[in-house]
């Protein structure tokens, strides 16, 4: 569910900027010419901040507004503007909407089941069908179909649940790409690049006793409002503009994942 946060409490948390944090998957050359190939090079930002106090998941409104109105994150947090050019926050922010996204996967064998049912054959190739648009969004391919269209015959491989899981959302916003998003023929790079992202943003810790590995980020979708509208992610919404902060409440960090949806950055 999506909560609408109120300034009071908000002053509770301090932030600052890690600039020095490096997020090695939007380094990595492979990874970046893929996303010149999709769309998305130049109009994605992933960015860290610490915070001060303990977080309590279910502050997350508070937590939310007062990420929004501090001054290190206004000066620092950086979104597209309507000319199409990297700009600041810079916005006293009046309303939050913040959408608890789980997070619980740990392997892409997730993924494993596109392999079973026509969507993706044993080599890799994904399997081509008919174009067809969704909002704007071309689909050519049996995997976009089952990202996409609730009446593909492959929809329900993924569960209303699955579909929620932020291992699922990355993969998705990865394939769908930006505007003249050119698809890959093979499942593969979309595979890597989605385990590169998730492994820089997500935090994970051993349980002393099972030995299991776990998640301890908490993630959200969210979205800003000003006294003109909606401010953050961009003033238009769309399905691939997105932003999700990724809170790690051991290392009290916070990781913001931002793309607006658009031409990239040498697209035409």
């Amino acid at each position: 569910m999506s909560a609408t946060g109120d300034r009071s409490g908000s002053a509770g948390f301090v932030f600052r900027s890690l600039p020095q944090k490096v997020f090695p998957c939007l380094e990595n050359r492979d990874i970046r010419d893929r996303l010149l190939k999709w769309s998305m090079h130049g109009r994605i930002m992933a960015q860290a901040f610490s915070f001060d106090q303990k977080f309590k998941p279910y502050e997350k409104d508070e937590f939310v507004m007062a990420f929004f109105n501090d001054q290190n994150v206004n000066s620092n947090l950086k979104l597209i503007s309507s000319s199409g050019q990297w700009t600041k926050l810079d916005s006293k922010v009046t309303k939050i909407e913040a959408t608890v996204v789980p997070c619980t996967q740990i392997s892409m064998s997730f993924f494993d089941r596109l392999y079973s049912e026509g969507v993706v054959r044993e080599n890799g190739d994904i399997v081509k069908c008919y174009d067809d648009y969704y909002n704007d969004i071309l689909i050519s391919d049996e995997l976009r179909k089952v990202l996409l269209l609730e009446d593909s015959e492959h929809y329900d491989l993924f569960s209303e649940m699955d579909r929620k899981e932020f291992l699922f959302c990355l993969f998705k916003h990865l394939c769908i790409g930006g505007t003249l998003c050119q698809f890959e023929d093979v499942i593969e790079p979309y595979l890597e690049t989605t385990k590169a992202f998730y492994k820089d943003l997500v935090s994970v810790q051993k349980d002393p006793e099972t030995k299991e590995i776990r998640i301890i980020s908490t993630v959200f979708r969210v979205s800003a409002y000003d006294e003109n509208g909606l401010c953050y992610p961009s003033s238009k919404s769309h399905e691939q503009t997105f932003a999700y902060l990724i809170v790690d409440p051991c290392k009290k960090h916070v990781h913001s994942l931002y793309h607006s949806f658009g031409k990239g950055l040498f697209d035409n």
